[in-house]
């Protein structure tokens, strides 16, 4: 079954929620090609010399995504959730990256531009990261309107779908959260 019509995805995902193990099987090559897809979108935001590659990105995202026990709404869901999953993976990985660059008694020899600009990419990364978290403090649909839409790479009418709201509200919380997050990522460079 080679397809990736969103209603047949949308059938074997709730039909693997319910513990349909042939529909888990025929969604894997589904599911894989298009985190491939979504990660390979990930993975070209981030500095040209990054360690972690596109399928190490897809491979620990599947892993956690299928060892969740999610009731999968349909096919979006499962991609809003991997989206968010993929942008953990991301951000610990730069956490973990900025702090070995701290410290363990690595002697630093010589600074090219290389990698001062992976440092900050790595930063700007992680401060987008704390500016979502700030901004879904008072205002969590907007957060995760941006986390579906830039992140997740959905559209605005699967973000709509997702998040239960109307395409024009997703519109406006996309256009104000964009606005709302420039200004708080500028007030803190």
């Amino acid at each position: 079954m080679q397809t990736d019509s969103p209603a047949q995805v949308t059938d074997l995902l709730v039909a693997w929620s319910e513990g349909d193990k042939a529909a888990y099987h025929k969604l894997v090559p589904l599911l894989y090609d298009e985190l491939h897809r979504l990660a390979h979108r990930y993975m070209s935001r981030e500095r040209s010399d990054h360690t972690l590659q596109t399928t190490a990105l897809v491979d620990e995202a599947y892993i956690r995504l299928v060892g969740q026990k999610v009731r999968w709404q349909n096919r979006a869901h499962f991609f809003a959730i991997a989206a968010e999953v993929m942008r953990r993976i991301l951000v610990d990985y730069a956490r973990q990256r900025r702090y070995a660059k701290r410290g363990g008694g690595a002697q630093q020899v010589e600074l090219d531009e290389a990698v001062l600009m992976a440092r900050e990419r790595s930063n700007e990364l992680i401060a987008l990261d704390y500016a979502l978290k700030k901004l879904a403090e008072f205002d969590d649909r907007k957060s995760r309107v941006v986390e579906l839409r830039f992140f997740g790479g959905l559209s605005v009418e699967e973000t709509a779908e997702v998040l239960k709201i109307s395409v024009n509200t997703v519109k406006r919380d996309w256009s104000t959260a964009r606005a709302w997050l420039y200004k708080e990522l500028m007030s803190n460079s």
